[in-house]
This record gives C-alpha cells, structure tokens and sequence, in this order.
C-alpha cells in the first residue's frame, strides 16, 4: 500500500513528458489533475483494500504527469534572476501537504469506529488537483513551448508582460526570445536522438552517472524512511499511542517546511552543491545518532534514548 503510489508514478513515466511536450505544460497539470481527482473518487468510495491500492496507484499516476510538467512551467515562466529560489521553493511545498495531512489524521484518528477516520484524509487529496485543474488556465503557458509550437507573438507577449514590464522590445525580452528560438533550432538540426545518446560519449555517459546517483541518493537519504515508516519507527523507541504519534509527526512536518523554505532562499548564495554537499553530511551525522540512540533503547528500554531518537529524527 504505500509504495503502490510510486509503482503508479513509475508507470507514468514514459507518457509524462509526451503529454507535456505535445499537449503544453499547462494541459499536462491539468491531464494530470483530472486523474488525480479520479483516484481520490474511487479511493474514497473503497469497499476494500484491493480498490483503496488500485486508487493509490492511480493517484501516483497522475501525480507524475503533472510533477513533469509543473516544474517545466515554473522554471520556463520565471524571471531569470528568481529562478533558483523559485525552483525550489516549488519543491519545498510538498510539505505544505505534508502539514495538512498530518494534523487532519491528528484530528480524525479520535473518530473510532467510523469509516470517516480515513475517508477525510482521503477525500482531502482532492483540494491540491481541483485547484490544479480550475485554477492553471489563470496561468501563462511556458514561453518555450509556444516557440517550439510556432507561436512566437504568443511568447513574446508572456515574456515581455513577465519579464520586461509589458514590453514586448524590452532588450531582456529580445535576449531570452532568441535564445530559446537559438536553442529549439539546434535541436532541430540534430534531429531525432535515440536513448543512446546518453551513453554514447565519455561527457555523456558521466553526466548519466551523476544524475543516477543523485536520484538514487536522494530516495536514500532517509526521507522515506520517515515519511512512509514513522509510525513503526516511533513504536520501535517506545511511542505506541496513537495521540502522541499523530502530533510528534505534524510538528515534525512543520520543522520540515521551515527548513526547506529557509534553504531554498540561499540556493543561489551558497550554491546548489554545497547545499547538497552540507545537507547529506548532516542526515549521516544524525543517522549514525539515530542509529545508537535506538540501538541503545532496544537493548535497555532507556527513554533518554527513545527521546533522543525522536530529537534525531
């Protein structure tokens, strides 16, 4: 049940990015939206725990198609100054959910012996995609898109209406229009490129491995661990009420947000390696904390040691 969501992502992924390219960033949120506020339907109608894991996997379905092209609109329509902080603002808002999916099982989990315990939160889902799909069409479609599309007048009056104050002939709106027209012409001539590509040079096939491994670390680092265990976690250093798990885990999603939102403003500052670099020493440091400290517990029952593991975590 809780990795089904990213079985159904995972199944998105080859038609995310067609969607995105031949429908616009635009129309993919709102593709992916609509299947979104289709799997929050039959989640909260389940009768049984084979619908309510088919209505995850739909959600994550969708997720993915409108994960592909959001970040594409966000970072294509931003000022180029803004676009680091702005980038990852938009990422940092995934614990704005986080928040209120926590203190809405914090509140509903009191509701015992009603099936509404687990259909509010369920039913909550569809907030973010109704916005999604009723709010997108208030939003310029990405520049970039409209060029490659043959819609140039179109994307000259996004850019200069963003980026040069209503000025059409502002310089910088001149810069970014032939950059982009520079850019799509380019890969035109190269033509069609196969898969292969990516592995075909020495330049090509490093630049793989870092993406890899960045993925692959990233999914690693331990915000899985807490953001799909913490229950169990929390059971195994003592903390079995079901009150004080609920709260430990909506305080812990706010100190998230916090800390991500504070980051994200010095990405340009510091510099996006050596945020990487400081935040993956750091989860090590307190992993190996976290490590003892529940080591520790299990072996002597100490509640200074379950504390601790609750302040690492």
């Amino acid at each position: 049940m809780t990795s089904v969501q990213n079985i159904g992502a995972f199944l998105a992924l080859p038609i995310a990015p067609v969607v995105s390219d031949m429908l616009g960033r635009r129309k993919g949120i709102f593709v992916g939206g609509v299947v979104m506020l289709g799997g929050v339907v039959l989640q909260c109608q389940s009768i049984n725990i084979t619908q309510f894991i088919l209505a995850r996997g739909m959600i994550g379905f969708g997720l993915c198609i409108s994960i592909n092209a959001a970040p594409l609109l966000i970072t294509e329509l931003a000022y180029p100054t803004q676009r680091g902080p702005i980038t990852a603002i938009y990422n940092t808002n995934w614990y704005v959910g986080s928040i209120v999916a926590a203190w809405t099982t914090f509140g509903t989990f009191r509701m015992d012996g009603s099936s509404w315990s687990w259909r509010i939160p369920s039913l909550l889902q569809a907030l973010p995609s109704f916005l999604q799909v009723t709010l997108i069409w208030f939003c310029p479609e990405s520049p970039r898109w409209l060029i490659a599309k043959g819609k140039d007048m179109e994307a000259k009056q996004v850019l200069g209406k963003y980026h040069g104050n209503g000025n059409i002939g502002h310089p910088l709106v001149d810069y970014e229009y032939n950059e982009i027209r520079e850019a799509i012409s380019t890969e035109k001539e190269v033509g069609q490129i196969s898969w292969m590509a990516l592995f075909s040079t020495p330049g090509n096939r490093r630049r793989m491995r870092i993406i890899v491994a960045l993925a692959f670390f990233s999914q690693w680092s331990g915000n899985g661990l807490v953001s799909y265990y913490i229950n169990l976690i929390l059971e195994g250093v003592g903390v079995t009420e079901t009150a004080t798990k609920t709260l430990i885990n909506g305080c812990l999603q706010i100190f998230n947000l916090v800390m991500a939102f504070t980051s994200a403003l010095f990405v340009d500052r510091i510099g996006r390696r050596k945020l990487f670099l400081v935040s993956n020493a750091g989860m090590l440091l307190v992993f190996v904390g976290w490590t003892v400290t529940s080591a520790v517990f299990q072996e002597t029952g100490s509640k200074a040691a379950g504390s601790a593991t609750i302040a690492m975590i």
